[in-house]
């Protein structure tokens, strides 16, 4: 059977899928492990609040353990990495969350971090993740450009918005590197990057390529 890498997209929201299965394609290769992206399809049209993010939670360790036999290791593609510990138990395969893999990465480009949220409702939620990896010294800051999940599609009012956010934790709260705050973004990691001049980085990306290695190795 070929290795295949199930990424799975928690909201119901399937322009996201195909905006995270299209940031995908750079790590697919031939004699690689295939990379499979696929919707929660009883997942709120986005995952915003902590409700959303409790709601999935056992929805995915069910779909992740239906899928076990085929998979050789699951990226769960929310900011929030909503049911990460409780799918990690339900599987025994590699599971990576893209917000923990996405500021692991972006600590090995430069010492502060900087992340562009979607809702300022979304910011404690992260606090709580970055303050349980024991990174809050590294964070240089996070800031919500104000658009829901839906509204990441207005890609002109949304990029502009990134762009204007990504220069202030650059500028004014001297970020070294910037990761993408949701999973829907992920088709605004080049122009962006090419605005700021710093990494920018794309946490379900980041979280693929360590799948590929965690496969590729037998991790």
């Amino acid at each position: 059977m070929t290795p295949t890498i199930v990424v799975i997209n928690p909201n119901s929201n399937e322009a996201v899928t195909a905006g995270i299965d299209a940031a995908l394609e750079p790590l697919r290769m031939a004699g690689g492990p295939a990379i499979r992206a696929l919707t929660l399809k009883e997942g709120p049209p986005g995952v915003q609040t902590q409700h959303d993010v409790e709601s999935v939670t056992l929805p995915l360790a069910r779909l992740a353990k239906s899928m076990e036999a085929e998979a050789s290791a699951f990226v769960i593609a929310c900011f929030s990495d909503p049911g990460l510990h409780v799918v990690r138990e339900a599987v025994n395969r590699p599971v990576l969350g893209i917000a923990e893999c996405g500021v692991l990465t972006a600590l090995t480009m430069g010492y502060s971090f900087g992340v562009i949220a979607i809702l300022d409702a979304s910011i404690p939620r992260h606090l709580r993740l970055w303050g349980g990896m024991g990174i809050t010294d590294r964070l240089a800051g996070e800031r919500a450009i104000g658009l829901t999940v839906a509204e990441l599609a207005d890609r002109e009012r949304t990029l502009k918005r990134m762009i204007e956010t990504g220069k202030y934790l650059r500028d004014e709260r001297q970020a070294h590197t910037i990761v993408m705050g949701c999973a829907g973004m992920a088709v605004f990691r080049d122009p962006l990057q090419d605005a700021l001049g710093i990494p920018v980085i794309e946490p379900t990306q980041a979280a693929a390529t360590m799948a590929l290695g965690s496969v590729r190795l037998g991790w």
